[in-house]
């Protein structure tokens, strides 16, 4: 049967997408992904994105986590048009389940996790697949009755009709699954609660979700789903499956933790290059910075998402992020400064950090007494007779070296390092020529003296 349509059918005013994390943890750039994927489709379609927190597993689900997805979608820039909760809505499953079992689609069964398990190797070691065989459809009211007086509470299944399951995927174009080989889902567990395949298919039916961007681990649960709310009455979304995410470990996951988007945060990370580095990756479109999210948005088709999965690499995120700092103006640049930091020390040192957190290390190595490391106090005191006189600047640090090197004839490592020492105390740090620069003559001098300065 098929499922889905186009957005060229439908009216901007009737797109409406919906980003559905489980509150259970920190929000991983997969996930993410996905929420900027479908913010995007909307804005471009000039639709609705909404945030349903699907929180049905209590004993996981938090408040902490909740607010933390909501604080990193505005962190984001991305709006959201309306919020809805999966644990607000468990009359509307109820009354789903009272629907299908009317309707003679779901059914409960018995069997323990032991039974099914045993079930499930007998199939798999006779070469076939480990499809439920529907022996509770079989069992008759007595049979029923007895296992409920042994202390057995049912679980529900769905029962799929064996028919073709096709829709007109966005990304991976035209999709098919024989229902006669998939087993009939579990919807609800013995405990009565309510899985995500139910709960999903209720809330993207009774909301009007239009379209469904997801990743493409979910393909056979869009096939169940799409029987589910053809059987409640409603109508299908048109779905997108997007190829994975991986890092070098493998798939991102929120529970095999890394990628979490706080730790990107707080290494300083800025929301435009994110979003610009999420949106094009897996895409045929190159990975640069755009200037707002409505550029994004604007240039956004999933035409353009390829099938293969993509690489998510931080080091690329922190070049694009080193990019957008060397450019970002003081007005924007200040409210994430400490007070301290002049618009002029900020042109000066924004070309040579990857993050905020470095500006305060420059502001204080080059303002706070430092304790000169001197290796070779002759080199140090060549080099401070050396030092130009008149107007100072970054630019009188190439004829300073030039001067010494013919003065002393060291050159390369033997040359600098002991500069570097001198000026900054430590054997890494930032560019000589800018930090020469910043110091002015006297701190540079006495420090080449091994002063405190």
């Amino acid at each position: 049967m098929g499922a889905g349509g186009t957005t060229a059918a439908m009216t901007a005013s009737s797109i409406l997408v919906r980003f559905a994390p489980s509150p259970t943890g920190l929000l991983h750039v997969g996930n993410l992904r996905t929420a900027l994927m479908n913010y995007l489709f909307a804005k471009h379609a000039g639709g609705k994105f909404m945030l349903r927190m699907d929180d049905t597993d209590q004993a996981r689900s938090t408040k902490a986590s909740e607010e933390g997805i909501k604080a990193e979608l505005a962190w984001m820039g991305m709006t959201i048009d309306r919020h809805e909760k999966q644990s607000a809505r468990v009359d509307r499953y109820e009354i789903a389940k009272e629907t299908l079992i009317a309707a003679g689609r779901l059914y409960p069964a018995y069997e323990t996790a032991e039974e099914l398990e045993v079930k499930r190797k007998m199939l798999i070691g006779r070469g076939l697949p480990p499809i439920y065989d529907r022996a509770a459809l079989s069992l008759s009211e007595a049979q029923k009755k007895a296992y409920e007086a042994e202390g057995r509470k049912p679980h529900w299944r769905f029962k799929l009709a064996d028919e073709k399951i096709v829709w007109d995927d966005m990304i991976r174009g035209r999709t098919e699954f024989d229902g006669s080989k998939l087993s009939d889902p579990v919807l609800i567990r013995e405990d009565g609660t309510v899985l995500f395949t139910l709960a999903t298919s209720v809330d993207d039916g009774e909301h009007g979700i239009s379209h469904i961007l997801r990743g493409e681990d979910h393909v056979s649960n869009t096939a169940i789903q799409v029987q589910i709310m053809q059987a409640l009455g409603h109508r299908v979304p048109v779905f997108g499956h997007m190829a994975l995410l991986k890092m070098r470990e493998g798939k991102i996951s929120k529970r095999a933790g890394g990628g979490d988007v706080q730790g990107l945060r707080e290494a300083g990370v800025f929301p435009l290059v994110l979003a610009s580095y999420l949106a094009r990756l897996g895409t045929s479109d190159a990975i640069e910075l755009a200037s707002s999210m409505d550029e994004l948005a604007a240039s956004f088709a999933t035409e353009k998402l390829g099938r293969s999965m993509a690489n998510f690499e931080p080091d690329d995120v922190m070049r694009l992020n080193q990019k957008y700092l060397h450019h970002l103006p003081y007005d924007q640049a200040k409210a994430d400064l400490p007070e301290s930091i002049t618009e002029d020390f900020w042109a000066s040192v924004r070309g040579n950090i990857h993050s905020m957190a470095e500006v305060q290390d420059w502001w204080q190595l080059v303002h706070q007494p430092i304790t000169p490391v001197i290796e070779d106090a002759e080199f140090a005191r060549a080099a401070a007779a050396l030092l130009p006189s008149g107007a100072w600047g970054a630019h009188q640090w190439q004829p300073f070296v030039e001067a010494l090197k013919e003065k002393t004839g060291r050159k390369g490592k033997e040359l600098f390092m002991p500069l570097r020492l001198a000026l900054s105390g430590r054997a890494d740090g930032p560019e000589l020529p800018v930090l020469f620069g910043l110091l002015g003559r006297e701190r540079v001098e006495k420090r080449l003296l091994g002063l405190p300065a």
